[in-house]
């Protein structure tokens, strides 16, 4: 097994084919900064080739809190007043560095699971979001806060979080900023599962297992298949699946 972790606030471990990052700042319910964002974007460019499965979780009692705030409004590289002094061009590349700390967990030839526990808060639920998966310790909560900040959720939660629960449920959440409780997150399809609290890294174990147990390819354009679906008409969903089956029995009968 490998271990690394980072004063950023970050721990990673790889056993096999599975990774599992660690959000490691317990003592403030994992809020995130953008030194833990890049942090995130560095382990996405070093991940081993033979990983298949990354489980992204919280230590302690939270997933995540969402946003640093101490950070956020201090002075400093990535405050929001250090980014209200940049161009509107500035600030979004500066944005968009923050977004590659979780988009990469939508790659085809990755499949990744959130155990969340507690709360996912603002960019902890965008976090959670940005996964294929979510397992749900009973006592979870989601929230997208921004907008009690007075800003918008900009890490790639509203397209997910629309997709998962359609337009006008997406917006009562984002514009309210209220608190789900994990039945409810099951109820409106946030959640694949949700178990006791004590279950909840057996539980996402188990699910990683089941992955690990199908062939990559298959998993691999399968997740691009289901991840392209609502974009496309029935034809060319067809013709996709046409296409990615074709592959797999090239691929499948390449030897013979």
């Amino acid at each position: 097994m490998t271990t690394s972790s980072f004063d950023p606030g970050i721990r990673y471990e790889q056993q096999g084919h599975t990774a599992t990052v660690t959000l490691a700042r317990p003592e403030v319910l994992n809020a995130q900064t953008p030194a833990m964002w890049a942090e995130l974007g560095n382990i996405s460019r070093k991940l081993s080739g033979d990983v298949r499965v990354v489980i992204v979780r919280g230590e302690g009692r939270a997933f995540s809190a969402g946003l640093d705030l101490s950070v956020a409004r201090a002075e400093g590289d990535s405050s929001l007043a250090d980014l209200a002094r940049l161009s509107a061009d500035e600030c979004a590349e500066r944005i968009a560095g923050f977004q590659a700390a979780f988009n990469w967990l939508r790659e085809p030839s990755l499949v990744t699971i959130a155990a969340v526990q507690g709360h996912a808060i603002g960019a902890g639920f965008q976090l959670a979001l940005n996964c294929d998966m979510r397992v749900l310790a009973d006592d979870a909560r989601f929230c997208m806060g921004e907008v009690s900040l007075g800003l918008v959720p900009d890490l790639g939660g509203t397209k997910r979080l629309t997709e998962l629960v359609g337009p006008s449920r997406a917006l009562e959440i984002c514009l309210t900023g209220r608190r789900l409780d994990a039945q409810e997150a099951d109820r409106i399809g946030l959640a694949t599962a949700v178990v006791p609290r004590g279950d909840l890294d057996a539980a996402v174990t188990d699910l990683a297992a089941a992955v690990l147990a199908a062939d990559r390819g298959a998993v691999s354009e399968i997740k691009a298949l289901i991840a392209g679906a609502g974009s496309r008409t029935y034809a060319e969903q067809d013709r996709a699946e046409r296409e990615a089956q074709t592959r797999r029995i090239a691929d499948l009968f390449a030897s013979e």
